[in-house]
């Protein structure tokens, strides 16, 4: 007769706890043990067949050959199609150098690997996409994502001042947060819109939104009331970054660049600094959206300014065909719409 778990009190239940959670432990690292022997193994057969191949002179036609006869030798196992030998054999092409297949190996799954090597052709963009693919644990799905919106090429080219506002590693950290141009093509707005129209667009795409800006971001507010010297002011979008412990505030713009709004976002952030911002937390940092920019006319402006400001561009999906117009939804609908979302803080009292 099995006794009752509850006749042994708190320390059974803590008991029980501490083993649950070394045998998940046991059987992640047991999952990315077999991973890395498998992903290994695959790197070792695609060696071993580009180098009989350039002995030999063997064609594609090995391959297929190698695939009818391991699957007849290994019934049991999957992974030894023509396509997947194929693969197999890229990824050693892709990876010479066995330590740093090791490396990927142990963090990645083959199907991600696969993906890499169908569309990222740079060594240097396939191997920081597998470094960001493990530290921030995107699916395949996701990686395919950033992939497809040319994160990598779009990283590390806002025009900032961090460097010179922001002690290291804060300006390494904030610089990779940004991107220019950030991709908005899950928002269908035309030539007239204005700069509400595109926060309303974010807001009802906040999912999309979030996974555009990147990993850490925490929205507190939308039109974020802060009070200085008796006046209410407001910004467009208030976020807080986890990683960076600090707060975020972004500037939305429908037009080019103009000096003048490097101005008002070093106000902001003076402002949350002042009012917001905690000593155990790091300086709040500013990134401006604009619809394009000038680089020397956005270097200029950030010159001077005293607080890490960041300014990127954004990219809309092109306008729809008239004919599909009747299919959108009205002002109307995207307000209604917006009414139904949770309500989100404002601003303090």
């Amino acid at each position: 007769m099995i006794d009752d778990p509850g006749l042994f009190g708190e320390e059974y239940a803590r008991l029980l706890d501490d083993l649950r959670t070394r045998i998940r432990g046991a059987r992640i690292r047991a999952a990315l043990s077999v991973n890395r022997e498998l992903v290994l193994l695959y790197w070792r057969i695609g060696r071993a067949i580009a180098a009989r191949q350039e002995a030999h002179g063997w064609g594609a036609q090995v391959i297929a050959r190698l695939s009818a006869d391991l699957r007849r030798a290994f019934p049991d196992m999957k992974g030894f199609s023509p396509r997947n030998l194929q693969y197999m054999r890229t990824f050693a092409g892709a990876y010479p150098d066995e330590l740093i297949a090791q490396q990927v190996a142990a963090q990645l799954p083959w199907g991600h690997l696969m993906r890499l090597l169908d569309t990222v052709s740079d060594p240097d963009a396939r191997a920081w996409y597998a470094r960001k693919a493990v530290e921030h644990g995107w699916s395949r799905a996701i990686l395919g994502h950033q992939i497809e919106g040319r994160l990598y090429e779009r990283q590390r080219k806002s025009q900032t001042n961090f460097i010179r506002t922001l002690p290291a590693p804060q300006s390494d950290l904030a610089q990779q947060i940004l991107k220019d141009p950030y991709n908005f093509d899950f928002l269908s707005l035309g030539e007239e819109a204005h700069e509400r129209d595109l926060e309303r667009g974010l807001l009802l795409h906040i999912r999309e939104f979030l996974l555009e800006l990147g990993v850490g971001f925490a929205l507190l507010g939308s039109q974020y009331r802060i009070k200085v010297a008796g006046r209410d002011y407001y910004m467009d979008l208030l976020f807080y970054h986890a990683r960076l412990h600090c707060y975020v505030v972004i500037d939305l713009k429908m037009v080019e660049f103009e000096p003048a709004f490097a101005g008002t976002m070093n106000f902001y952030l003076s402002a949350v600094d002042d009012v917001l911002r905690t000593p155990t937390e790091q300086p709040s940092i500013g990134i401006i959206l604009c619809k394009g920019k000038n680089t020397v006319v956005a270097e200029y402006a950030l010159r001077d300014m005293t607080k890490p400001i960041g300014i990127s561009g954004f990219d809309l999906a092109h306008a729809l065909p008239e004919s599909f117009q009747g299919s959108l939804p009205t002002i109307e609908d995207l307000e209604a719409e917006l009414r139904a979302l949770p309500e989100m803080e404002e601003g303090q009292g």
